[in-house]
Order: C-alpha cells, then sequence, then structure tokens
C-alpha cells in the first residue's frame, strides 16, 4: 500500500490584509454586503409603510377626517336643502306672501307700528 502526500494550502482564521500603513484591512465576503444592504431596504420600506404618511398607523387618522367629512357634508345638504326651499318660495310666478313682506321690511327697515323690532345681532 502505498501512501499518498496530499499538499494543501494553510487556512487562514480571519479574511484580512495589510494596508502600506500597516493596519489591517477585514475583507467582507460580496454576498454578506448585498445581502445587509438588501436587508437595510427593506427594513426602510417595512418602516415607511408602517408609520409613513399613508402607512397603517395613519389609518385611523383617515376614519376620522372621513368621519368629519361625512358629519360637515350632511350639514351642508341640510343648508342647501333650505336655501333651495328659500328659492323655491321666491319663484316669480307664486311668490310667497310672507316671505315677500319680510324681504321688503328687512331691505327698506320699515315696520307697521304694532310689530316690535328685537335686532338679533
Amino acid at each position: 500500500m502505498t501512501s499518498r502526500i496530499i499538499k494543501t494550502r494553510p487556512l487562514r482564521a480571519t479574511a484580512s490584509r495589510t494596508t502600506r500603513s500597516g493596519a489591517a484591512q477585514v475583507r467582507v465576503p460580496r454576498g454578506s454586503a448585498t445581502s445587509a444592504l438588501a436587508l437595510i431596504a427593506l427594513l426602510i420600506i417595512g418602516a415607511i409603510a408602517l408609520i409613513g404618511p399613508t402607512g397603517i398607523l395613519a389609518w385611523s387618522d383617515y376614519q376620522q377626517r372621513l368621519d368629519s367629512s361625512r358629519i360637515k357634508l350632511a350639514e351642508l345638504k341640510i343648508e342647501r336643502d333650505a336655501l333651495a326651499n328659500r328659492v323655491e318660495l321666491l319663484d316669480p310666478d307664486h311668490v310667497d306672501p310672507d316671505l315677500a313682506g319680510e324681504l321688503v321690511r328687512q331691505d327698506l327697515n320699515v315696520a307697521r307700528p304694532d310689530e316690535l323690532v328685537l335686532p338679533l345681532r
């Protein structure tokens, strides 16, 4: 039986080089750097998705704004209906006499002797 001798290179404990100044320089494999950058990018994207202006935490604020907008819309619809009714009462073909008298007295500052005028403002 013959024995073979296999020559191998000695393994280094750390993958480092020395620079001209003599300082040790650690060499990072490219796969690790790429993986680290990808992980950092994913963490940033996740943070923006969670706390950004359109993120998950902003949904409750949007819900509150939506509720307040719906309340304001309901108030504006009531005001619009009141104005539409007033416009209908001022139709030139059939004017409401009470509204016409109220507008004339308001514009001309005219009151009958039996009326009491109370300024509201």
